[in-house]
């Protein structure tokens, strides 16, 4: 593992696509805790959700008093170099899963 002292001052991931692998993580993540995984503000991770949210990425839904997101895993990637790849290719690299997340006891067979 590297030291912090010796990483290096930028990211190879953007916040948007830091905070897409946190939904990817747990579709019912808090903004509170994407903001302190990812090492923004809570207002700035609002902001980012919102601009995934308008630009198809992901959708919300009220699950109670918090919000559940599903991501759009077949939406293409913005960026010039991987405009051919799709949302769901990069998440199952980075997140080990594709946004199709299952919701806990989903496939269950009740007794």
């Amino acid at each position: 593992m590297v030291e912090e002292e010796t990483s290096p001052r930028w990211r190879f991931l953007t916040n948007h696509a830091q905070v897409l692998v946190c939904i990817a993580d747990d579709p019912g993540v808090r903004l509170r805790e994407i903001s302190g995984s990812v090492g923004i503000t809570e207002r700035a991770a609002h902001r980012i959700v919102g601009e995934l949210d308008a630009a198809g990425y992901i959708t919300r839904e009220r699950d109670g008093r918090r919000n559940r997101y599903t991501i759009q895993p077949d939406r293409g990637l913005p960026d010039r170099v991987a405009r051919r790849k799709r949302v769901g290719a990069l998440l199952t690299v980075l997140a080990g899963s594709d946004g199709k997340a299952k919701r806990k006891g989903a496939g269950k067979s009740k007794p």
